[in-house]
């Protein structure tokens, strides 16, 4: 029974950032930062944006850092 369904295997998503090879994320650099933030302001989740592990928690104190000098808002305004 459990055979009848197919087994499909997704491929994981590779982390932009390596592919790119560039440098680690810089809160100076919004324009790099904006594409992992939603439009009310949170940071788009790993297993979402397939970045890996050492990039998404660079990527997330570049994030908090530039909302901490306002280069980013916390929120949106509606």
């Amino acid at each position: 029974m459990a055979m009848e369904r197919e087994m499909t295997s997704r491929s994981r998503r590779a982390c932009r950032l390596c592919q790119e090879k560039k440098p680690t994320p810089d809160y100076k650099d919004t324009p790099t930062l904006k594409p992992y933030l939603t439009e009310r302001g949170k940071i788009i989740p790993r297993r979402i944006s397939g970045n890996c592990a050492g990039h998404q928690r660079a990527l997330t104190t570049a994030v908090k850092r530039a909302r901490q000098i306002a280069f980013l808002p916390f929120t949106s305004d509606r």
